[in-house]
């Protein structure tokens, strides 16, 4: 090869795999659409079908217990069909539930749809960082996988940009909108079009190459790497053969260690899935327009934070993919978690020291309050966004070795929403029963031992090959 022809080819490998990895992302995209668009839509859905808070935060979260079931199953199903055949049923059931939702007749049809399209949510968290990780070139494959957590964010900004839109055009989420149609439905519409949009991507990409070797195709596992890596295709092949060989189809009994338990690497990947969702991060994206009017903004300038809040979530996640395979993503988290442990004292301090309005019983934040509270939550954005964001989701698709991937990536996201699902549960009645700043302190804590779990037990991975995990 020349040195003239290999900038040409080296420029068509990075489109090729680029292309694919964005691909794989759009069920990220989904998966951060379909868990915010609700945002908007919760004060509505909550007088149509007359719910308590208890109610509330189960309909808001039945999407989270649907991703638990999903994340859980996808493992085995990308084994067995492949990955791009789970992201088509994946597409399918993401088009059935907003169609479902935006026509629920009532509060238990309403949470089946949600929980259906949780499932969909679930098979994207697990197939997207798999998928990515096999096709991307070591040298590459942080900031590919940091594709999955920009395009989830990206999600959550479309979505609760197109419910600030409906909202605004029809006066109120509750308010009729187009065909005389409350416009808390359209909101769950708008949905459908990515979701077949999906489908119609996971058509278009190549199946993973560790799975074709695994299916002994090996002719066609060469021509994808040969697109995506170049180089020596012969030697990688061979070498993806040998721990293929080594493999049997994965079971969730080779998570156990021979003294019993889980493995060691098993017990990290559920333990930062744990901490991703109790540093509280999704209580801004999937209650942030109840948050902002329960201490005293309008519908209106509550959904305009929340759209803020999220552009600011893209723009941090775009540095982590800039800045994840240059400083380790051990670094970027541990920096995360000192920032959200100061941003969150500082909005437990503000929330826990708030006057209450006697007429609403509900926090008002009074002279500074308001701004100081609003720079803090953002910045706590910031510090998730650049860090437990898309670090996480990379060092899943990255920590565990070839034989048990599949099935702890499941687990481990199983564990993920489930724990989501106990947050954004918990917090109606936390904020009811409560207030803001116990909820906040909690999360506080999280973020403060989130530092320790980090410092004593990641380990970089930065530059290493899968195969060498």
């Amino acid at each position: 090869m020349s040195l003239i022809d290999r900038p040409i080819v080296q420029k068509t490998n990075l489109s090729f795999v680029i292309f694919i990895a964005s691909a794989a992302a759009l069920g990220g995209f989904l998966f951060g659409f379909d868990t915010a668009v609700i945002n908007g839509a919760v004060k509505s859905v909550e007088t149509a079908f007359s719910m308590n808070s208890v109610m509330t935060g189960i309909a808001v979260s039945s999407a989270l217990l649907g991703s638990a079931l999903g994340a859980f199953i996808a493992g085995t199903i990308a084994d067995r069909y492949g990955r791009t055949r789970t992201m088509v049923i994946a597409s399918i059931l993401f088009t059935l539930s907003a169609i479902g939702s935006g026509i629920a007749f009532g509060v238990w049809d309403f949470i089946f749809w949600r929980a259906l399209g949780g499932i969909a949510v679930g098979m994207a968290s697990v197939i997207a960082p798999a998928y990515i990780a096999e096709v991307a070139p070591a040298e590459l494959r942080g900031r590919l996988g940091s594709l999955q957590q920009m395009a989830i964010v990206v999600g959550i900004f479309v979505a609760l940009l197109c419910d600030y839109f409906i909202a605004v055009a029809a006066g109120s989420a509750s308010n009729l909108f187009w065909f005389n149609i409350p416009a808390w439905r359209w909101m769950f519409w708008t949905e459908v079009p990515p979701a077949v949009l999906y489908g119609i991507a996971a058509l278009m990409i190549p199946e993973s190459p560790r799975y074709l070797v695994a299916k002994r195709r090996e002719a066609e596992a060469s021509i994808v790497l040969a697109k995506a890596i170049g180089g020596n295709v012969e030697a990688k092949i061979a070498e993806i053969k040998q721990t293929v060989a080594t493999e049997r189809p994965a079971r969730f009994s080779d998570l156990l260690s021979r003294r019993g338990g889980l493995l060691p690497i098993v017990w990290v990947g559920i333990g930062l899935s744990i901490l991703q969702q109790f540093v509280g991060i999704n209580v801004i994206f999937y209650y942030s327009s109840v948050l902002w009017q329960a201490v005293g903004f309008s519908e209106k300038d509550s959904l305009t934070i929340t759209v803020i809040t999220s552009i600011v979530n893209i723009v941090t996640t775009l540095i982590a993919i800039a800045t994840v395979d240059k400083f380790g993503r051990k670094p970027l988290l541990l920096l995360g978690s000192i920032g959200m442990t100061l941003m969150l004292g500082t909005l437990t301090v503000i929330f826990a020291n708030a006057a209450i309005n006697p007429a609403t019983g509900n926090p008002q934040l009074v002279g500074n309050q308001g701004l100081i509270a609003l720079i803090a939550a953002n910045l706590y954005v910031v510090c998730f966004g650049f860090s437990w964001g898309p670090i996480v989701w990379v060092l899943l698709g990255e920590i565990f070795n070839n034989q048990i991937r599949a099935a702890a990536l499941s687990v481990a996201a199983s564990i993920q929403w489930l724990a989501n699902f106990a947050i954004s549960t918990s917090f109606p009645p936390l904020l009811q029963n409560f207030g803001l700043g116990s909820a906040y302190g909690l999360y506080t804590i999280s973020s403060a031992i989130s530092i320790f779990f980090v410092w004593f037990l990641v380990k970089e991975t930065k530059g290493k090959e899968l195969e060498h995990m």
